[in-house]
């Protein structure tokens, strides 16, 4: 039952991320009548809802089972897609933002919650790169099916996202329960003891912050200022696709997460990406060679998606409650809400001067690492 689990849930990860219209996102929106600064307000109220309903949803999770939660937010996920294929207009996509919101929100920690109780713990790590490696699989053919046969029919590339979604719902239902009916916490006492935890534990609170800094300079760096370095260093729009074709691919090592792990042990691996990822902005920053410069994005995208399944492994590895889904929770806000913060400040420094930003990522990189580091060897004492 667990396998099956497991082998389903990769289903599902590999059909959600078959968004065919994620190549014209922005055109598509743009065709039904909505505006850019329209786009980033929508953005901006889904990222304040995600992070206000990611405590309770947490709670509610380990109230009513993952299972549940899970086919719930299949099934909205799907209904989701439908609205945004009718959408038109700042109204319907803002709707379906909305209830985009409420998924994410309802997922997060649940789907790595379930899997992590639905496999052998010493394979988790390898579990989680082969889900998350899937989700990046399935964006990749969507988009090959994208350029192949939809082109500039958008309202297809809509409805074909409908059915892929439609299809990761109606799996859903196989899914089998398997967090253990022990005594559960009431709400708020369920709320307020992981946080007690992690304020209690200064280390755990650098661990999540260290996890963070790295997520972050990925994000900023390899989806915005990546096009500022690319036009400084005289690149075109079409060789601008071509690299984040490359780049999206680059993605799908985090199944060899698990393989180097075991080599090398979860300290050196660690230290191995964190000094990977500086050095690679430090290339960045130092650089106007289109070469080098892809060379610095890739370094930066394989490190971060090789710790993705080991940071999740970790996380779930010192949760010490059966409210595992409302820990994950209260680790997903502090993580969520030390990127708001950096975010404004890679937007400043980038405005002033892009060589100054990347070297801030390095930075921050570089103290992600410390922090990390020190919560592993921790636990490794410990163990």
């Amino acid at each position: 039952m667990k396998n099956r689990n497991i082998y389903i849930m990769y289903a599902i990860s590999l059909l959600q991320g078959m968004i065919f219209y994620g190549p014209i996102a922005t055109l598509y929106r743009q065709a039904q009548g909505v505006s850019v600064l329209q786009i980033t307000v929508i953005e901006s109220i889904s990222l304040i809802l995600c992070l206000l309903l990611e405590f309770p949803w947490g709670v509610i999770a380990d109230k009513i089972g993952y299972k549940r939660t899970i086919l719930f937010c299949c099934a909205l996920y799907f209904l989701s897609k439908i609205v945004f294929w009718q959408a038109s207009g700042f109204g319907g996509f803002l709707l379906e933002r909305v209830m985009l919101s409420i998924i994410i929100a309802g997922l997060s920690g649940v789907d790595t919650a379930f899997l992590y109780l639905s496999c052998k713990k010493v394979e988790s790590q390898k579990v989680f790169g082969i889900y998350n490696s899937l989700g990046t699989a399935g964006l990749l053919l969507a988009s090959l099916l994208f350029s192949l046969f939809v082109g500039s029919n958008y309202r297809l590339a809509g409805f074909l996202t409908v059915i892929s979604y439609g299809l990761a719902a109606l799996l859903s239902l196989g899914l089998t329960e398997v967090k253990q009916e022990k005594e559960r916490v009431s709400g708020s006492k369920s709320l307020l003891l992981p946080l007690r935890q992690i304020f209690k534990n200064k280390n755990l609170l650098l661990f999540l912050i260290g996890i963070a800094l790295l997520n972050e300079a990925h994000q900023t760096v390899t989806v915005f200022l990546n096009q500022l370095q690319y036009e400084k260093c005289g690149l075109g729009s079409a060789a601008m696709g071509y690299i984040y074709i490359l780049v999206t691919l680059a993605g799908l090592c985090g199944t060899w997460s698990y393989g180097l792990t075991r080599r090398l042990g979860d300290f050196r691996f660690t230290v191995f990406l964190y000094a990977s990822a500086a050095l690679a902005c430090i290339l960045l920053a130092v650089t106007k060679s289109p070469w080098l410069s892809v060379l610095g994005i890739l370094m930066l995208r394989i490190a971060f998606s090789l710790f993705q399944p080991l940071q999740t492994e970790l996380q779930n590895r010192q949760i010490h409650t059966e409210n595992r889904a409302t820990a994950l929770s209260v680790n997903a806000v502090i993580i969520d809400s030390v990127g708001a913060g950096t975010n404004i400040a890679f937007g400043t420094l980038a405005e002033k001067n892009l060589s100054v930003a990347f070297l801030s990522g390095a930075g921050m990189c570089i103290l992600g690492g410390i922090f990390v580091l020190k919560q592993i060897r921790k636990t490794v004492k410990r163990e």
